[in-house]
């Protein structure tokens, strides 16, 4: 019988202390380690149908971008199933909205038309993302010891990083400056992820079959009881 409800508390243990982040404020992302994280989306390129003059310059830029690069950074490619619910309500809201009736037959053909294409095979939809990481001198030279005991005074570690943060950010921003201007320079689209795409991003990623069915709130719609 002890046994039992000792399984059953283990249960009830929520699944967020395994995972390597600690918060996520102020468009960044803060690690139990005490790192901190900024990501960028990047659009893609279609290479295939660039001139070979156009390739071999998109080739060198991205070269380029690789040897000058001063700080180590992660490139994520993510692949989603499509998900064309919301542009199918979108187009049938302007269905009804529609008072001639030759487009409004239209509309409802392509509605047709755009369920048929999704149906016949997977379609998957792709996003890019540079990762860019700041970790204090300070890290380096914390022993074994010294890391494992922050790893059980998690809330130790976060009022450190509250005195410091400010301090990290400012470094990591001039990380983020410098992989900014060297991906625009190959041709590419790059803005970095706020708080609330940072945390979508994530939960996201960590919850794929939730996210089809349930949608993330708007963090400035949220109230925090005080």
């Amino acid at each position: 019988m002890a046994q039992s409800t000792v399984k059953k508390k283990n249960n009830n243990v929520s699944t967020q202390q395994y995972l390597d982040i600690l918060e996520i404020k102020d468009d960044t992302v803060i690690m139990r380690n005490g790192t901190i994280r900024a990501v960028l989306e990047v659009s893609s390129i279609n290479f295939a149908l660039k001139s070979e003059e156009e390739q071999n310059a998109i080739i060198s830029s991205y070269v380029s971008f690789l040897n000058n690069i001063s700080t180590p950074i992660q490139i994520v490619v993510q692949s989603r199933d499509l998900n064309i619910d919301n542009y199918i309500e979108y187009l049938k809201t302007k269905e009804r909205e529609q008072t001639n009736r030759l487009l409004k037959l239209q509309t409802g053909e392509y509605i047709e038309y755009i369920k048929e294409l999704v149906s016949m095979g997977k379609i998957m939809n792709k996003r890019f993302f540079v990762v860019i990481p700041y970790s204090p001198l300070t890290d380096k030279h914390k022993g074994f010891f010294a890391q494992l005991s922050e790893a059980f005074k998690p809330a130790t570690v976060l009022k450190l990083k509250e005195a410091k943060f400010l301090r990290y950010k400012e470094n990591l921003m001039r990380r983020v400056d410098s992989v900014f201007s060297a991906l625009l320079s190959i041709g590419v689209d790059v803005k970095m992820l706020n708080t609330q795409k940072l945390i979508e991003l994530y939960y996201n990623t960590y919850n794929p079959e939730t996210v089809k069915n349930q949608t993330l709130a708007d963090i400035n719609s949220i109230q925090v009881e005080q």
